[in-house]
């Protein structure tokens, strides 16, 4: 028993780490997109065209 519930926390704590690995990595390609969005805002026509709304 005491097998199967330390088995049960090691494939738990392999679940999170991987999630978070996973977060981790959306949130540096949402940063770059983010980034690629202001830098196309910053042209000669910078109060027309928007790459997002806020």
């Amino acid at each position: 028993m005491v097998i199967l519930l330390a088995f049960l926390v090691v494939l738990l704590f392999a679940g999170l780490g991987f999630a978070l690995h996973f977060l981790w990595i959306v949130a540096a390609v949402l940063l770059i997109l983010w980034l690629v969005g202001f830098a196309m805002g910053r042209g000669e026509s910078a109060g027309n065209r928007r790459f997002y709304r806020w």
